[in-house]
């Protein structure tokens, strides 16, 4: 079966779901319940589109509900589940800083949370809200063979595995359920976490549609395949022991199936990404967030991506009237294709050029590179990766809210995967490594080297994924966020050149309130 469009019946059959009485499955989770006690007519459809609807929705109403939010406790679009992801994985790094000075944006920024962060709440709350929804879906349908469930429910396992894999690499040793219950979970060990991640991505994987025949928007083997060889590419950090070969090997596999690479790099954060007549990056796209203007409204997403990072005056047209002053580059994102600091003060056609990278969208007319005053807009490049125009120059379908797809996982990953598990593995450069490097530098008009060290690779899974939530893990794992002395960037610490922060920054705390309410839990140390 060919991939096709789902966008209007997924968020049909969510807003019709609705989860009103599910039970907290973490301490006190403040989410929408499901209780025990309460009879509900179970449809099987619609719970299974709800639970692909919580990566682009944020409750049954949408965009902005009055009570309706899949989690309380946080604005509603703030409670988005890819939008709570960026701000953590990209505002604590080198790539963005946020001049916006509420909702604990400024303890991001300067890598000053603790556990009653409201961030660290709400993607906790978020992530487990998902997780109790893929374990009521398993329950409900648990013995049915025929085979339109026995695919579902593999979906279902390998969404529940994406949270966990967020949970795991975001908090690290955090509560384990696989059943809706309510009594309070046991905290499970990070490598215990790891293994059952694994376990189920495998077992999943074997039921998942193949690669490029599911429906558009849900996921297949090549999915599970690209969370595994991220999984293993991790592993050390994870358990302790690195797995290198199995992280090559499940890449590799990624990089053997149909998926191809857009031959037009900045097509894969447009309107049409989904596919149109000159917009291919649907072929690249392995697991997108759908997005719809019309039937698909919500204030994270892609509208976050593109309304944060633009404002309606002095910036060239990004197809929403939405602009909101927020997200900009910090100088470490920009000198990564501008070594020197010299990048030209100018439109992002200019800046592209003198780059000689197709990825260097910056937007540096009337900006300064350095993020000098940490609440102006201006101060710093802005980054236009993401916009709401269509490829095809057709109109988009709402003037306000974007139809651009969240690009959540892609097969350019597979090929930065390989390339740097190969190194790892080898000791050192392999031309294996440095031809998958150059296969995604040809694609962006980039010049091609003949050898690749892991600093080059590091600075690579910048080039390629800036601004895409991942920095924070990659800079992890490379031993250059917390607890290093040996890479700072602007404002790191809090300090305008800045400092070194603990290891303990590492991983995320577990929510205060969720500690006082469930004895097993032990908070990390350092919080």
């Amino acid at each position: 079966m060919k991939r096709n469009t789902i966008k209007s019946s997924i968020i049909a059959a969510a807003l019709s779901f609705s989860m009103s009485g599910m039970v907290s499955c973490v301490g006190d989770l403040d989410v929408t319940p499901i209780d025990p006690s309460v009879t509900m007519e179970f449809d099987q459809n619609k719970v299974f589109t709800k639970i692909y609807a919580t990566m682009g929705l944020t409750g049954i109403e949408g965009p902005a509900g009055s009570g309706t939010g899949d989690v309380d406790g946080l604005d509603e679009g703030t409670s988005d589940f890819f939008r709570l992801i960026w701000n953590m994985n990209e505002l604590s790094t080198d790539e963005a800083h946020c001049c916006w000075g509420d909702g604990g944006i400024p303890e991001l920024n300067y890598n000053a949370w603790g556990a009653s962060h409201e961030y660290v709440t709400g993607l906790y709350y978020r992530l487990y809200f998902n997780v109790t929804l893929c374990n009521f879906f398993l329950e409900q349908t648990d013995g049915k063979s025929d085979g339109e469930s026995v695919v579902q429910r593999a979906e279902a396992r390998f969404m529940r595995a994406l949270n966990y894999y967020y949970l795991i690499d975001m908090f690290g040793k955090v509560p384990f359920v696989t059943k809706v219950s309510t009594e309070n979970p046991s905290q499970a060990e990070r490598a215990e976490l790891f293994r059952f991640i694994e376990k189920e991505l495998l077992e999943a994987s074997e039921a998942m549609k193949d690669p490029q025949t599911n429906a558009y928007g849900r996921a297949d083997k090549a999915a599970a395949w690209l969370l595994l060889a991220r999984l293993y590419l991790n592993a050390e950090v994870y358990t302790g022991t690195a797995q290198w070969a199995k992280a090559a090997e499940y890449a590799r596999k990624v990089m053997n199936t149909s998926y191809s690479l857009s031959p037009v790099y900045k097509h894969l954060f447009m309107a049409d990404n989904n596919g149109s007549a000159v917009n291919r990056a649907n072929a690249e796209i392995i697991l997108p967030i759908l997005q719809d203007g019309a039937t698909t409204r919500n204030y994270g997403g892609s509208l976050f991506l593109i309304a944060s990072t633009h404002r309606t005056k002095d910036m060239p047209a990004y197809g929403t009237t939405e602009g909101w002053a927020g997200n900009r580059c910090r100088p470490q994102l920009v000198k990564k294709f501008f070594p020197t600091g010299d990048a030209p003060n100018a439109e992002t056609d200019q800046i592209i050029k003198a780059a000689k990278d197709d990825r260097a969208l910056f937007f540096g007319k009337d900006r300064t590179l350095s993020v000098d005053e940490a609440a102006k807009f201006e101060s710093g490049f802005s980054f236009v990766k993401f916009s709401n125009l269509r490829a095809d120059g057709a109109s988009t379908n709402d003037s306000k809210h974007t139809d651009t797809d969240v690009p959540l996982m892609r097969l350019a990953e597979a090929y930065l995967t390989f390339a740097e598990a190969t190194v790892r593995q080898n000791g050192g450069a392999a031309a294996e490594a440095t031809e998958a490097i150059n296969t995604l530098r040809k694609r962006a008009n980039a010049k091609t080297e003949t050898s690749y060290t892991l600093d080059h690779i590091l600075d690579e899974w910048s080039r390629e994924f800036a601004f895409e939530g991942r920095r924070r893990s990659d800079l992890i794992r490379f031993g250059k966020f917390g607890g290093n002395t040996n890479y700072v960037w602007q404002w790191k610490g809090g300090v305008k050149d800045g400092t070194s922060f603990g290891k303990h920054l590492n991983l995320y705390p577990i929510p205060e309130n969720d500690l006082n309410v469930n004895n097993n839990l032990v908070q990390h140390p350092g919080y």
